[in-house]
């Protein structure tokens, strides 16, 4: 039986827990994922992860930080005027905005608000975290 290496299409189930056990995304109940391993789409962790197994595999990967979202930066967080970006808009924590500056997009997340301040955090919400992963790899396409 044939092993997915790098450059393979797989086809893929996952469930994506914290270490805490807290699931945050799953592919069960749904079509499985299709991917190209080192095709650099998702989490490097992720990919590098899914070498060497044969269909029908399945296991368990701990991806730390620097191989998944990367590590928080408090260069990522900024308070600006709350009428900078708000106008007509009362925002919300915990909401996620798309952002444009200098021909760049981003999402950013509300993570304060004062009367006169809005607190940004651009880091992806699980920067910082080590992810774990339950693989079944349905098929090598």
């Amino acid at each position: 039986m044939a092993k997915a290496k790098p450059g393979d299409t797989v086809v893929v189930h996952y469930t994506g827990r914290l270490e805490d056990g807290t699931q945050f995304d799953t592919s069960i109940g749904q079509e499985p994922l299709r991917l190209q391993i080192g095709g650099g789409r998702f989490l490097p962790g992720f990919e590098h992860a899914l070498a060497g197994m044969n269909p029908g595999e399945s296991k368990t990967v701990s991806i730390p930080p620097a191989d998944g979202y990367g590590e928080r930066r408090d260069d990522m967080i900024v308070t600006v005027a709350r009428d900078e970006i708000f106008s007509d808009v009362a925002p919300e924590v915990g909401e996620r905005l798309e952002m444009t500056h200098e021909d760049a997009t981003f999402v950013v997340t509300v993570t304060g608000i004062t009367d006169e301040t809005v607190t940004l955090d651009g880091n992806h919400p699980l920067a910082g975290q080590t992810l774990v992963f339950d693989l079944e790899l349905v098929e090598i396409a």
